[in-house]
């Protein structure tokens, strides 16, 4: 009784157009349809770690920032200023920088998300801890 409802969840919702329409070189039509993907299977594939990103961001912002340092301190070790190398050691430091900052805001916004969550738990916990009592 209760596989109906998770295999109603999780089976591919179906697509209201039938999706793109190609030529072969035989003259034939083929349709190709894209199943759409609901949040419930996302979840279930991720395992939960769909809003984990900036987790997974960290070490390839290290990484790129650490090249970034790199490239440029042998670009400019050469003392080849406005080249392409340290033109790209450039671009690979600012990137490396902002995949960090990135990382940090998006974790500094699910840590305020949480502590309002958290809030609100208790808040209705505390209301209905009164209504007992009363």
């Amino acid at each position: 009784m209760t596989e109906e409802p998770v295999k109603e969840i999780l089976r591919t919702p179906t697509s209201p157009t039938p999706g793109t329409t190609e030529k072969s070189p035989k003259r034939e039509v083929v349709v190709t349809t894209v199943p759409v993907v609901s949040e419930i299977q996302l979840m279930a594939a991720t395992g939960g770690a769909e809003l984990s990103c900036y987790r997974c961001i960290i070490p390839f912002a290290v990484v790129i920032l650490i090249t970034g340092i790199v490239v440029t301190a042998v670009a400019y070790s050469f003392n080849s200023h406005g080249s392409i190398i340290s033109i790209l050691g450039l671009i690979l430091l600012s990137s490396g920088l902002f995949l960090l900052a990135s990382s940090a805001l998006c974790w500094k916004l699910r840590q305020r998300n949480k502590k309002g969550k958290r809030r609100e738990s208790q808040t209705a916990l505390m209301a209905n801890r009164r209504s007992l009592f009363a």
